[in-house]
């Protein structure tokens, strides 16, 4: 499978999802939350609401590198599917947290009642585990 086809494989995956654990450290202090979130593929970016005043929001805040997983739960080992990342958070503002919030609002409509930070995970790297293509075939994309 070439780049392209493994990137657009990967996207595919990444859309149909909602839910990620991030995990975010600032090299003293490690902390996980899962998150429910939007993807955008142009950006390929996610994008997740959480207050800042969280421990994994103040650890994002103090270092912007971050990684985590996507993985639903297959009933089969021969169905598991899952993505590892590394991104770059950062809040969003302005037009781009009014673009990312009526997305995610859209996807989520109980988002609409809640007033929480918008932040922008900017993937910098994917790894793609899909036992579907073959017992422990991965799949990879990085940004140039």
């Amino acid at each position: 499978m070439e780049q392209s086809e493994q990137q657009q494989h990967i996207i595919r995956f990444l859309s149909k999802q909602h839910v990620l654990t991030l995990c975010a450290g600032n090299g003293l202090e490690m902390w996980c939350a899962n998150c429910f979130y939007v993807f955008d593929a142009e950006r390929m970016a996610l994008w997740l609401m959480t207050e800042p005043h969280t421990r994994h929001g103040q650890l994002m805040q103090q270092h912007a590198e971050v990684v985590g997983t996507i993985a639903p739960k297959p009933k089969s080992i021969a169905l598991i599917k899952g993505v590892q990342y590394r991104a770059e958070a950062r809040i969003l503002s302005g037009d781009e947290e009014q673009q990312a919030r009526a997305r995610y609002c859209k996807r989520f409509p109980v988002a609409k009642a809640m007033s929480a930070t918008l932040w922008q995970l900017s993937l910098q790297e994917v790894k793609m585990t899909d036992n579907v293509l073959g017992f422990g075939t991965k799949l990879f994309w990085a940004r140039s």
